[in-house]
């Protein structure tokens, strides 16, 4: 693979540093800035890394935005964030699109710190049309001639807030266009009645057709502009009864509907475009494009090609890191796997998912037992509420949410599943830092905002072993109330991880080593951290004791009766927000019952922290090994010094 720094732009993209540079382009030669544009995004990225296929599969649509709106008057809201890369290189970051991801540099998704074009902050999905419609709203409170436009996949779409925004958007009046990018794929294949609807206009070449043939008919007749709009679009939109039983639902929400057309169509975008531009009120386009397109194996292999990491651009071979001897596996393998196998033991076990199955590795269990797991799509709120559902008639039910998406589902935790004290286990992928995804998807706040809701068990495995005894445990029969399982993105540390499964006593910790004057109280993977940075005080001769909590609720209270008892400087080590997470909880245990002792809080801060790798991030947050072992370092030391001070 080349190790080139950044590559180089063909000779028209070379030339655009802002749409307005764009814009001084003939629509003859958009065709080539679109190939330029494709070729730049797969230079880049296979050598950076980052998304990839979203990209490719926007790259006219982002051409013919900028080209035809005068943004950023014009706002412009993306959906999600993964096909932004165009937009960003288009829009004065194409010279440091290299650092893409990378701690310091772009992020990965619009942000609005970033630049003026990112008119909205995005990384979880469905948000566009909610905040196109406010923008829309405010410039017609203020007068303002300014067009508003929301870009959202057809995975997203699905969401029930997407929903909600159009049930608005169509009685708002709103000067606002919605364009559905419709590639049936979010991350991985969509699913559900939606996906089905949408395929069913796409191909009808019978409504497409004549739709077309009637707009270019009426646009030929010597009328005026506005009579040949709108007479088109009433002839047009009656066609739909004939040859389509199912086009309607836009309709329906009183959203001016048009499409679907080729959205890799570039003189057919700018044309379609620019005509909506003359259309008052709220619409959607419906375009049809394919995620990956113009790299074939992104193409045929969506998913895979999603975020791929590095790769050879000419063979499309995946660079995979050398690592020597046996590895570990992902965390979320593990729990792929393993639900498995409780689901042999077990009939009433069941998986749910929200749109990754593939993110969680249930798509195993898909595979395995189809009837018996579930990607819902992009709907967090419905997965929890089903999972509810499930439980109510015995099963036992995996719902597996990354932590930063499990934010959406509060309400129905908290309503539908904590009060009624039902069962099912809330499988939290992805939680502490996540690495270049960034702050909209760190599982930073999960502890804390589980914590505060009663009938909840909260539980973190510090290793592959305790993920597997601790999906075991919440699976009995005995288990009577929610069960939460976090743990982070990444590989774990136990080459040989398929143990035998072990019931874990619910709140009940576990002794890593015990010692004396100072104790390390881990919860979940940052126990690893801790062990290496006692191995490091052990060699200076210190003798610090290590005790991993498993639970931050119900908290193993006998266990810090011993801890506060036998020691005087305590330090919490998690990987989680320090407000209100692992940390606070021992010291109201320690208030509660009057103890007193040093104790240091470690974890993420009280601040929003940006992308970086995850070994950068834990750095930077100080709660990697180095930063215990330093901070160890100091509370002897200060120690000492007191004691000096009173000796003397």
């Amino acid at each position: 693979m080349s190790d080139m720094i950044n590559a180089l732009p063909g000779p028209l993209l070379a030339a655009i540093e802002s749409p307005d540079d764009l814009k001084k382009l003939s629509p003859e030669q958009l065709h080539q800035v679109c190939d330029e544009l494709r070729q730049y995004i797969i230079d880049v990225v296979s050598v950076h890394g980052g998304h990839f296929a979203a990209s490719l599969g926007v790259v006219e649509l982002s051409v013919a935005l900028h080209y035809v709106y005068n943004t950023p008057f014009d706002q412009l809201v993306w959906d999600v964030g993964h096909q932004a890369y165009g937009h960003k290189i288009l829009t004065g970051r194409r010279d440091n699109f290299h650092t893409n991801r990378k701690y310091g540099g772009l992020s990965g998704f619009p942000k609005r710190s970033e630049s003026e074009y990112d008119t909205f902050g995005v990384g979880h999905s469905s948000t566009s049309i909610s905040a196109a419609l406010g923008m829309a709203l405010a410039a017609k409170y203020k007068k303002e001639d300014r067009k508003t436009v929301a870009v959202i996949g057809d995975g997203a779409m699905t969401a029930g807030m997407a929903f909600e925004a159009m049930n608005h958007a169509g009685v708002s009046d709103a000067d606002m266009l919605i364009i559905l990018n419709d590639n049936c794929m979010s991350i991985d294949p969509n699913v559900g009645a939606l996906k089905e609807y949408l395929t069913d206009i796409t191909i009808s070449p019978t409504y497409n057709k004549l739709k077309d043939d009637v707009w270019k008919a009426l646009g030929k007749l010597p009328v005026g502009k506005s009579f040949t709009r709108g007479m088109a679009h009433k002839v047009a939109e009656s066609l739909k009864g004939m040859v389509s039983s199912s086009a309607n639902l836009f309709e329906a929400l009183k959203l001016r509907y048009f499409g679907p057309i080729d959205g890799h169509n570039i003189a057919k975008l700018v044309d379609t475009l620019k005509d909506l531009k003359q259309i008052p009120g709220p619409k959607i386009l419906h375009i049809v494009t394919v995620k990956g397109k113009g790299y074939a194996l992104a193409e045929k292999d969506q998913t895979k090609w999603h975020a791929p990491g590095l790769f050879d651009k000419v063979t499309g071979e995946i660079v995979k890191s050398k690592a020597s001897g046996p590895q570990a596996p992902k965390y979320q393998d593990v729990f792929g796997h393993t639900i498995i196998e409780l689901a042999e033991q077990n009939e009433k076990v069941w998986g749910v998912t929200p749109a990754m199955p593939s993110g969680s590795s249930l798509k195993y269990m898909m595979e395995k037992m189809p009837d018996r797991a579930i990607d819902v799509g992009i709907c967090e709120q419905h997965a929890v509420t089903v999972s509810a559902g499930l439980a109510t008639q015995g099963m036992r039910v995996f719902c597996n949410i990354y932590s930063s998406f499990m934010q959406r589902a509060f309400d129905q935790v908290v309503h539908d599943v904590a009060i009624q004290k039902l069962p099912v286990v809330l499988c939290l992928d992805r939680a502490g830092l996540v690495g270049e995804d960034g702050p909209t998807h760190h599982g930073a706040y999960d502890i804390a905002y589980f914590r505060c809701i009663p009938n909840m068990i909260i539980s973190a495995p510090m290793n592959e072993q305790e993920l597997r005894n601790l999906m075991f445990t919440s699976q009995l029969d005995e288990t009577e109330f929610p069960f939460v399982i976090r743990y982070p993105r990444g590989t774990g540390v136990m080459p040989e991880w398929r143990t035998p499964f072990e019931a874990i006593e619910i709140g009940k910790g576990r002794v890593i080593r015990e010692g004396e004057e100072m104790a390390f109280l881990s919860f979940g993977h940052p126990g690893n951290f801790v062990k290496k940075a006692v191995a490091a005080l052990n060699a200076e001769g210190h003798n610090p004791g290590h005790y991993d909590m498993r639970f931050v609720k119900p908290l193993d209270e006998e266990m810090l009766h011993d801890v506060f008892t036998r020691y005087n400087k305590i330090i919490t080590v998690e990987d989680g927000t320090v407000v209100g997470g692992f940390g606070s909880a021992v010291l109201e245990f320690m208030a509660a019952h009057g103890y007193k002792a040093d104790v240091t809080i470690m974890g993420i801060p009280d601040r929003i922290v940006e992308h970086g790798t995850p070994n950068e991030l834990y750095r930077e947050c100080a709660y990697d090994a180095e930063a215990i072992l330093a901070k160890a370092r100091t509370m002897y030391a200060s120690a000492n010094t007191l004691q000096n001070m009173l000796l003397g």
